[in-house]
């Protein structure tokens, strides 16, 4: 069926059978090809939905849940609802994004298919935004929180010359050959203390292990602390060299495919990291080339790539198979600030460096559910699991960049974004 004809169609079949579903949290969706987030695929799937949860999966015709919208999809794809496990969302004054961009932005996720987004580093005012998304009064994605913690009294890398990934303490030549001062007990205690009753939903740390210095006895420290508060801990390490400090200490998450060092020349780490049994995030298009409309190469931070850095753009993807194939649990994740598709453009031309597009499915779904320590939950499409889903017009399998084209998205039973649907009633 062509792919304008398919589109039609299945717009036709959303008016006549769905009307109402904006507030359904029960929902039958039937004739779809169903690819379940964690390897498996079934050409004409059913999933019904109730009271925003997966109730049932079969082959199509469903069974179906009493009095429940159906959409028949008409062999679009259906797929888990997208996590983003490792994202920036506020830029500049809190304040400014929770009042006045904050709410369109979020809308941009859900239109891009991200029914879930961790934002490791926010202020306050996400945490009032995550509120009023759960009150019902903002549209927008499951937002899960991290605040930050220092593990030493380190100076800032690139002196603040702008974002950090410019000018990382993690590379040579800039990577420190002395030992950083180390901040007190008590104040790291305080500083777990400060994070918990902020109400976030993990401690973010950033590591550079330097010479004799701190960082992996204080990421210790925060990781117990943390445990006592059901607060789990992520952290940021990009090199091969803290990623293995990192690993000593047990945090709950690696933010980072490490792109700084060769582990296809260390089958002793890979075997460490990767037998650790820590989750892993993606956030490989920090370092390949983001083309503006004029085609100029950009970094994260909008401004001209800096090309002393382009390594990573390989060393990342290669150390990510090599650890894939040790048995990590590798999840997607951004860090970055582009707009929400623009960055899954991005992170799927790195991904695809290495990863086949059905790899890259298990990495958007059981992945990123695990490094958002939510597995239970959202990730797959399962009984039991919340029902965030996404409509796709086309084959992701057959082409990964169909990944692009969401045409519904659903959270917890619920649409959210029907763009196309939209369109088709205007």
């Amino acid at each position: 069926m062509k792919g304008g004809l398919k589109t039609a169609l299945y717009i036709l079949a959303l008016l006549v059978t769905s009307a109402g579903t904006a507030a359904a949290q029960n929902l039958v969706i039937f004739n779809a090809r169903v690819i379940d987030g964690k390897g498996g695929v079934m050409e004409r799937g059913a999933v019904a939905v109730r009271d925003g949860k997966i109730v049932s999966i079969s082959v199509s015709p469903p069974a179906g849940v009493a009095g429940a919208p159906r959409i028949n999809a008409q062999g679009l794809t259906l797929m888990p609802g997208f996590i983003d496990a490792h994202r920036h969302i506020v830029q500049g004054d809190g304040k400014e994004w929770r009042d006045k961009t904050g709410a369109a932005q979020l809308q941009e996720f859900l239109d891009a298919g991200f029914t879930t987004v961790l934002c490791a580093i926010c202020p306050d005012e996400a945490v009032e935004m995550r509120q009023r998304i759960e009150a019902g009064t903002v549209k927008g994605p499951r937002l899960l929180l991290g605040s930050l913690i220092p593990l030493a009294r380190a100076a800032v890398p690139g002196g603040g010359r702008g974002d950090p990934a410019r000018f990382d303490t993690s590379r040579p030549p800039l990577r420190p050959t002395t030992p950083a001062a180390a901040i007190p007990d008590a104040d790291t205690i305080k500083a777990v203390e400060s994070v918990a009753a902020r109400k976030f939903d993990y401690i973010k740390t950033v590591i550079t292990a330097t010479p004799g210095g701190p960082e992996t006895r204080t990421l210790k420290l925060i990781v117990e602390e943390g445990r006592k508060r059901n607060l789990p801990t992520i952290t940021h390490a990009v090199s091969v060299i803290d990623t293995l400090a990192a690993v000593e200490a047990m945090p709950a998450v690696l933010v980072h495919t490490p792109h700084i060092g060769r582990l296809d020349e260390d089958a002793a780490a890979v075997k460490r990291i990767a037998g650790a049994g820590i989750p892993m995030t993606s956030t490989l298009q920090v370092f390949v080339p983001h083309f503006g409309a004029d085609n100029t190469p950009l970094f994260r931070d909008a401004q001209p790539f800096p090309w002393d850095t382009i390594s990573s753009a390989g060393q990342g993807p290669v150390n990510a198979r090599l650890l894939w194939q040790a048995g990590i649990s590798y999840g997607y994740g951004t860090d970055t600030s582009w707009p929400p598709k623009q960055s899954l453009a991005d992170e799927l031309r790195a991904l695809s460096l290495v990863f086949s597009p059905l790899d890259i499915t298990k990495i958007m779904g059981q992945g990123a559910a695990r490094s958002t320590l939510k597995p239970d939950l959202i990730g797959t499409i399962e009984v039991g699991k919340q029902a965030d889903l996404v409509l796709i017009d086309g084959n992701p399998l057959a082409a990964v960049t169909d990944l692009l084209k969401v045409v519904t998205t659903i959270k917890g039973g619920r649409i959210v974004s029907d763009r196309r649907a939209s369109a088709g009633r205007r």
